[in-house]
């Protein structure tokens, strides 16, 4: 699914196109292909690599995968690489891809979508002058149930890192971006209430949670919480981000994918960002339509898009990598420690 809306939305850009795709499910694999434009079906990673019009790479693999596909492409051919987050899940392999960073000759872009919504980005763009100074930072998740994926990978923690890793990382990298600081303590509840409980898998019960909270203490002192519900997607808005500081608030508020929203209530909910100032008391709501084009192209508010411009320029060597292969980490360190917290009832410090 991932991998098409990424096909979907480099087939919008000027400068790119999908020329090979591999995946080790043939069916998938065409289909994937075709919706490319007839890109060349390889057989394996190694085959892929030998496509000599490769310049970059995408990889969208479920995410136990990341890390032996990133050491397969380094030993063969490093190549520019947008990697899908979380950019590892066993916390044994961390040392592993921090080498790897240190080592890996080419450019190395972690999939953080959430940053280029543009109501999100709006919001970043806005939070200081709107709260004059960040202290408390909330995100808000009330979505759908996890989907099914391919040998149902995603309904057991082995393979996703758990769903604070799996789910959160990317909030997780918003937290540390919007407040240009790093958590010191981290502390969570959650458990799997609803979901997946009568569901079996060669006789193995899903184990993936489905709710929690997490509570982050920052370095500068802000606090940050995330609020996760995995059986709410009857909500109007998917993501609902609040900044507050000494000056007032700010909220982004982003719809889930259009193609859940019921036809007979109408237009799906636009986007919005909402600025409550102390002084003078009363909000301002503005909304942050997106292009329709960009929003039939993926289920994530035309992010994937613009991630893929910023991409493709790095690639043309026209740009910076922006969500660095050290910001991958640290999301997924955050997640780690949330499932360890909730594990154990206990705070873990960073």
């Amino acid at each position: 699914m991932m991998a098409r809306e990424h096909i979907t939305n480099i087939n919008l850009l000027t400068d790119g196109r999908v020329s090979a795709v591999y995946d080790p499910v043939t069916e998938l694999a065409e289909s994937a292909a075709t919706l490319a434009g007839e890109a060349y079906v390889a057989t394996s990673i190694a085959d892929l690599l030998a496509h000599d019009p490769l310049d970059a790479l995408v990889i969208v693999s479920p995410n136990y995968l990341h890390v032996q596909q990133l050491q397969e492409i380094a030993a063969i051919r490093p190549l520019p690489i947008l990697c899908e987050k979380p950019l590892y899940t066993d916390p044994a392999d961390a040392p592993v891809v921090a080498e790897f960073a240190r080592t890996y000759s080419a450019p190395l872009w972690v999939a953080m979508e959430y940053r280029y919504m543009p109501p999100v980005a709006a919001l970043i763009e806005q939070a200081q002058q709107a709260t004059g100074g960040i202290k408390m930072l909330t995100v808000r998740e009330h979505r759908f149930p996890f989907l099914p994926k391919i040998g149902d990978w995603n309904r057991f923690n082995a393979k996703t890192g758990g769903t604070l890793v799996e789910k959160c990382c990317h909030f997780f990298d918003l937290m540390r971006l919007i407040l240009k600081d790093e958590p010191i303590r981290v502390m969570a509840s959650a458990g799997q209430g609803f979901n997946h409980l009568e569901e079996r898998y060669n006789d193995e019960a899903p184990d993936i949670w489905d709710h929690g909270y997490v509570i982050i203490d920052f370095a500068g002192g802000a606090r940050a919480m995330l609020e996760l519900c995995m059986f709410a997607e009857g909500a109007e808005y998917q993501e609902e981000i609040t900044a507050i500081g000494p000056k007032g608030k700010i909220e982004a508020k982003v719809p889930g994918p259009g193609r859940f929203w019921p036809a007979a209530l109408g237009d799906a909910p636009v986007p919005q960002i909402v600025i409550s100032p102390r002084v003078p008391k009363g909000p301002f709501t503005s909304e942050i339509p997106v292009d329709p084009t960009l929003l039939a192209a993926g289920d994530h508010n035309g992010s994937t898009y613009y991630q893929h411009q910023r991409f493709n320029a790095v690639v043309r060597g026209l740009g910076e990598v922006e969500v660095t292969a050290d910001d991958g980490m640290r999301a997924v360190a955050i997640g780690l420690a949330a499932q360890e917290s909730a594990r154990t009832g206990r705070a873990v410090d960073l």
